[in-house]
C-alpha cells in the first residue's frame, strides 16, 4: 500500500496572564491589565490564521488554545479588561498629561516596524521623527492631532490585514491622519467585535472536522517543575537548583481539570489532546495526564533524541538521516491508561517560525514544500508499508509580525500548494491517531525529561534570578498548605494566585536568556500574584516581595536570544538585532575601553545566515583614524579539514591568532566589498564565490551564507575579527577570545 506523507501542523496560542488580581481591593467590575498583548495579538493573529485555513476546506490542522489565553479574551470581549495602552488609545488627546504623551512616544511604537509601521506612511512619519529626534523633541514639538494619530495608529495597524476590505477599516487606512476621539472608540469597537469571533469560529471549525483545537494545563505551568524541581537535573547533571526544593505534584491535577472544564464549557466535548506547556514532559507527570482523560500530547525531537539515547543527524540540506524514528506516534503506558505522543520537526517548525519570514512568499513555500516531498521519498524508499506523520509545531502567533501582511501571502500560497500536492495530505493529530494507532512504546521511565527548547529546563530553572523566584514561589505554596481550610471552593482568590504564580511565563524572563522591553512588568506581575496569595490568606506579605528580583537595566555580554533577520544596510536597526547576542568591547566596558576603535560587536543567525555589526568608536573613518580592513576568520574545532593561517603580515605569535583557521572574508570597509577563501593543501588558500552581504554606514553589518561555511546543522564553531592596514596586523577583537556560533 502507498501512504501519502501525513503532515500535522500544530499551532500553539498562548499569552501569559497581564491580569492583576484583584485582592478584594476594589469594587468594579474591570479587571485591571498591565500589558494589550492579549487584544493586540488577538485582533492581528488568532482568529486570521484559521479563517485562511477554512477556504481549503481539504487541508486539516490542529490549533492549541491556552486557557489563560481564552479567560482573557472573554474579558475583553465582555468589555472589562482595561490595559494602560487603551486606556490611554481613548483619552482625550486634549486631556493627555505630560506623563500620558511621554508613555504614548515611548510604547505606541512597540511593534516590528518593516512590517507594521513602515508599510502605513504617517505611522512611518511619526516613528522616524521618534527615532531621529527623540523623544524630549517629539514631546515639545508634537501637536495634539500627531498624539491622537499615533493613539489611533498604535491600535488600527495591528488589525490583521485579513479584515482590510472591512468598509470602517478601509476608511481608516485611506484616511491616515486627523483621527477623532470617535475614531479611536470606533477601532476599540472593531477590536472587541474580532476578538468575539475567535472562540466560535474555532467551535465551528472543529465541529466541521477541518481543525482539532486542544488545551494545555490552566495557567502554562512547567509540569514537571511542579511535580519537582529536581528534574532540571536529568538534562543538566550540575545544574544550580533552588534553595528550597519544589514537589507539589497534587497541583498537576488542578491545573489538568481547569483546563478541560474551560475546554468542555467552550467547545462541548473533551479535549483529546493536551500541549504540555513548553512540550515539557517527564515520567511522572504522564499519569497525571492519563488519568485526566487525554489521549496524546506533543513534545519536541530533543527529547525523542534523549529517550532512546539517539542523536538526529541531519544532511546537508537540512533533511533527517533517520526519518522513520520521529516521523511516528509512541506509546506511553501506566497504570492509568495508554497515552500517545508524538514529536515535533524541530527544523522545519523553526524554518516557519524564524525564517522563512526572511524569504519572498514563494521561496520559502518552496523551500517548505521541497522538505515535504525529499522526506516523502525517502519514505517511499525506506518504509513505504508504515504511514509517516511529521509534526509542525509552533507559536501561532508570534513569527508573523516578521512576515509580509502578518503571513497572509506566505499562508495562501503554502495552503494553495499543499491543496494541488497528491502525496501529501494534512491531518489533526486525532484523525491520524485513529487510523493509526502508535505501535512503537517509549517506557515510561525511559521517557527525557525536558523542552522543546534544547531537550532541559535551563530556561525555566537553574539561573540565580529564577532559582530566587522558584524559592518565593515554594514559600509560598507552603503557606497555602498551611491553611486546609482554604478550599479552591471557599477561598478561589488564594488558588488562582498560586495557579497564576506557576506560570512558566515569568521564569521564562528571569535572570540571562531572554529579554524584552517589559521585563520589569514581568517580574512585578509575579509577585504580584504572590502577594494576592498571602493577602487572600490574611498572612503578613513577605517585605521582599516589595521588591524586584533583579535589576532591569540592560546588561553588557549576553548570547543570542532568537533568530534574527536584519536588513543589511548599515544602519544598525534596533529592532533587528534586539535579539541579537552582543560583546561590550570599547566603551560598553568602562572607561579604560573608551579608546578602542570597537565598541561593540552584535552576532546571530537564522536558517539562511550568520550575521555580525560592528560599531565602532563615533566618527572614526576607514583610511585615516580607522584602518581599511576588517578580516574575519572561522575556526571548527574538532573536525577534520585543511588549514592555514591568516593571510595577514606582522600578526603576533600569540592565542587565538596563531591558530590555523579554514575560512576567511576580507572586507574593504572604504569599498563595502568582500573576497572570501576557504583553506586548502600546504597552507595555502584559494578564493571562493561568496555571496556575503557587507554595509557601512552607521556600523558595519554583515551576512554570511551558511552555504559559504558548509558546516552541518547542530554544530559550534568560532571567530575571530581583524583589523588589518593594507594587509599588516593592526588589532583584533574580542580580546584573547572567540565569538563563539552555534549552526542553527
Amino acid at each position: 500500500m502507498s501512504y501519502p506523507l501525513y503532515v500535522a501542523f500544530i499551532w500553539h496560542q498562548h499569552q501569559p496572564l497581564y491580569r492583576v488580581p484583584d485582592n478584594g481591593s476594589s469594587s468594579s467590575s474591570f479587571q485591571k491589565y498591565l500589558l494589550p498583548w492579549v487584544r493586540l495579538h488577538g485582533t492581528k493573529d488568532y482568529l486570521d490564521l484559521i479563517l485562511l485555513l477554512e477556504q481549503y476546506p481539504k487541508l486539516h490542522q490542529t490549533v492549541n488554545l491556552v486557557p489563560s489565553l481564552i479567560l482573557q479574551l472573554e474579558d475583553y470581549v465582555a468589555g472589562t479588561a482595561f490595559d494602560p495602552y487603551l486606556q490611554v488609545s481613548l483619552t482625550p488627546t486634549e486631556n493627555l498629561s505630560t506623563i500620558q504623551k511621554e508613555f504614548v512616544i515611548n510604547n505606541f511604537f512597540d511593534a516590528n516596524h518593516h512590517t507594521l509601521i513602515d508599510t502605513h506612511p504617517r505611522y512611518a512619519e511619526l516613528y522616524t521623527q521618534r527615532q531621529e529626534k527623540g523623544t524630549a523633541w517629539c514631546l515639545e514639538n508634537w501637536q495634539l492631532h500627531d498624539f491622537g494619530d499615533l493613539q489611533a495608529w498604535h491600535n488600527l495597524a495591528w488589525i490583521d490585514p485579513l479584515f482590510w476590505d472591512d468598509p470602517e477599516i478601509a476608511a481608516w487606512l485611506q484616511k491616515g491622519r486627523n483621527f477623532s476621539l470617535s475614531d479611536r472608540q470606533r477601532i476599540y469597537s472593531k477590536q472587541k467585535e474580532i476578538l468575539a469571533r475567535i472562540i466560535p469560529q474555532h467551535r465551528k471549525m472543529q465541529d466541521s472536522g477541518q481543525l482539532e483545537v486542544t488545551t494545555t494545563p490552566y495557567t502554562h505551568p512547567i509540569l514537571p517543575l511542579l511535580a519537582d524541581t529536581n528534574a532540571g537535573r536529568v538534562a543538566v547533571p550540575n545544574m544550580n537548583l533552588p534553595e528550597s526544593r519544589f514537589q507539589w505534584s497534587e497541583d498537576i491535577p488542578r491545573h489538568l481539570r481547569k483546563a478541560k472544564e474551560i475546554y468542555i464549557d467552550r467547545f462541548g466535548c473533551p479535549p483529546r489532546g493536551l500541549w504540555p506547556s513548553e512540550q515539557s514532559v517527564s515520567p511522572e507527570i504522564i499519569p497525571y495526564i492519563c488519568d485526566a482523560g487525554f489521549k496524546w500530547i506533543c513534545s519536541d525531537e530533543a527529547v525523542l533524541g534523549w529517550s532512546l539515547q539517539h542523536f538526529f543527524h541531519r544532511d546537508g540540506a537540512g533533511n533527517l538521516l533517520e526519518p522513520e524514528l520521529l516521523y511516528r506516534p509512541y506509546r506511553l503506558q501506566t497504570d492509568q491508561g495508554e497515552l500517545a505522543i508524538i514529536f515535533r520537526d524541530h527544523r522545519l517548525s523553526d524554518l516557519i517560525g524564524f525564517t522563512y519570514s526572511a524569504m519572498t512568499p514563494k521561496q520559502a513555500v518552496r523551500d517548505l514544500v521541497g522538505h515535504l516531498q525529499s522526506i516523502h521519498r525517502m519514505h517511499r524508499q525506506r518504509q513505504p508499508e508504515q504511514p509517516w506523520l511529521v509534526t509542525i509545531a509552533l507559536d501561532g502567533e508570534n513569527c508573523w509580525e516578521f512576515y509580509e501582511q502578518d503571513g497572509k501571502p506566505f499562508l495562501e500560497q503554502l495552503y494553495q500548494t499543499l491543496t494541488q500536492e497528491p502525496h501529501i495530505q494534512l491531518v489533526t493529530v486525532s484523525e491520524f491517531l485513529d487510523k493509526y494507532p502508535a505501535t512503537a512504546t517509549i517506557p515510561t521511565n525511559q521517557l527525557h525529561s525536558g523542552s522543546w527548547v534544547d531537550g532541559s529546563f535551563t530556561t525555566w530553572i537553574g539561573d540565580p534570578v529564577k532559582n530566587r523566584a522558584w524559592d518565593y514561589l515554594a514559600r509560598a505554596r507552603q503557606v497555602l498548605a498551611n491553611h486546609p481550610e482554604a478550599t479552591e471552593e471557599n477561598n478561589p482568590a488564594a488558588w488562582e494566585a498560586l495557579y497564576a504564580a506557576e506560570g512558566s511565563d515569568w521564569f521564562w524572563w528571569f535572570g540571562e536568556g531572554h529579554s524584552s522591553n517589559h521585563d520589569a512588568i514581568f517580574d512585578q506581575l509575579f509577585r504580584e500574584h504572590l502577594i494576592g496569595l498571602y493577602q487572600a490568606l490574611n498572612e503578613p506579605v513577605p517585605p521582599y516581595l516589595h521588591y524586584p528580583l533583579e535589576s532591569h537595566e540592560t546588561g553588557g555580554d549576553r548570547l543570542p536570544q532568537s533568530f534574527i533577520h536584519p536588513v543589511i544596510d548599515g544602519k544598525g536597526d534596533e529592532q533587528d538585532w534586539d535579539k541579537a547576542g552582543r560583546i561590550a568591547v570599547g566603551g560598553a566596558r568602562g572607561t579604560m575601553h573608551n579608546n578602542s576603535l570597537v565598541q561593540k560587536i552584535w552576532y546571530g543567525y537564522d536558517h539562511l545566515n550568520f550575521y555580525i555589526r560592528v560599531d565602532f568608536k563615533t566618527g572614526v573613518q576607514p583610511g585615516t583614524d580607522l584602518p581599511a580592513e576588517l578580516h574575519l576568520l572561522w575556526f571548527y574545532p574538532g573536525r577534520t579539514m585543511h588549514n592555514s593561517p591568516m593571510p595577514i603580515a606582522e600578526v603576533p605569535d600569540i592565542p587565538p591568532l596563531n591558530y590555523l583557521f579554514h575560512h576567511h572574508l576580507e572586507i574593504d570597509l572604504i569599498s563595502e566589498s568582500a573576497q572570501f577563501q576557504e583553506a586548502k593543501e600546504n597552507f595555502l588558500w584559494e578564493f571562493r564565490t561568496s555571496r556575503a552581504q557587507v554595509a557601512f554606514n552607521r556600523c558595519l553589518e554583515i551576512a554570511v551564507p551558511w552555504t559559504d561555511l558548509q558546516v552541518p546543522p547542530d554544530y559550534q564553531l568560532n571567530m575571530v575579527l581583524v583589523l588589518a592596514d593594507d594587509g599588516c596586523f593592526h588589532s583584533f577583537v574580542p580580546e584573547n577570545n572567540f565569538v563563539a556560533i552555534a549552526v542553527p
